[in-house]
């Protein structure tokens, strides 16, 4: 099965693209040639600019403090683990506790290195950061692996509480999810919400059937069409019928 996610609005957006580029911080990170460093750090410039919100911190601790308050009062119901709750309850607490304890705009410390700041100017042009356009750079880039590797975690380390944030909401916000099989007949399937609110949908379908969802939704209803899987052509509609499982996930409140 291959599973596409969509996320039905912004905070959802946000955290999604915060998911992905921490993955390729981490994994980018652990690499050991000079290019992979450079993806690396290209990521974090990318991190800083996501989460740049201004209310990203609080979303989160709203959010945090509110699944808090839901998963506490599930004490004492005999269909739940004690021990599984008090893990999660005991999660959120540190991770609140360490969002709490941030200080300043989100990414300050990177913004106040004038260094590393010149790296992400030059970065955005094609080709800005060859070694005659920014020779301290070069310089880094020819310093062992793990020295490289010891000033890409330090320079991550500050932003570490969002992705744990973002890293317990998101896991909640899918394991909320409730899987229905449907099928698209001819590539086009609509349902109507009758009231259902979902923050994310997740589409998975068989990786043998060559086509790719397209979802549309809003309060009333939600559309899927499933396109032909041709890069290379213009985009046409998969003309014939498509089994695929539908999950609602959203968070309680």
């Amino acid at each position: 099965m291959i599973s596409y996610e969509f996320p039905l609005n912004e905070k959802m957006r946000t955290l999604l693209r915060l998911e992905d580029l921490f993955a390729r911080m981490r994994y980018f990170t652990a690499q050991d040639s000079s290019m992979e460093h450079h993806a690396a750090l290209t990521t974090l410039f990318e991190i800083l600019e996501v989460s740049s919100r201004a209310d990203l911190k609080s979303e989160l601790l709203q959010e945090l403090e509110r699944q808090k308050r839901l998963l506490a009062a599930l004490h004492n119901n005999p269909a739940i683990s004690e021990d599984a709750l008090d893990a999660i309850l005991n999660e959120i607490e540190h991770i609140a506790a360490d969002l709490l304890a941030m200080s300043g705009k989100i990414g300050q410390h990177l913004r106040d290195n004038e260094w590393l700041m010149g790296i992400k100017q030059r970065a955005c042009m094609p080709g800005g950061t060859c070694e005659f356009d920014l020779p301290s750079y070069h310089y880094w880039q020819e310093q062992d692996a793990p020295s490289r590797r010891r000033d890409l975690q330090t320079w991550l380390t500050p932003l570490l509480p969002i992705a744990g944030g973002m890293n317990i909401v998101l896991r909640l916000l899918r394991e909320s999810g409730k899987v229905l099989r449907f099928t698209a007949h001819q590539g086009a399937f609509q349902q109507m919400q009758g009231g259902r609110v979902a923050q994310m949908l997740r589409v998975s379908l068989n990786r043998d059937l060559a086509c790719i969802p397209e979802v549309g939704a809003n309060k009333y209803a939600i559309n899927i069409r499933f396109i032909a899987a041709n890069y290379a052509a213009k985009t046409t509609r998969y003309d014939q019928d498509v089994p695929f499982e539908l999950t609602f996930c959203s968070l309680s409140s």
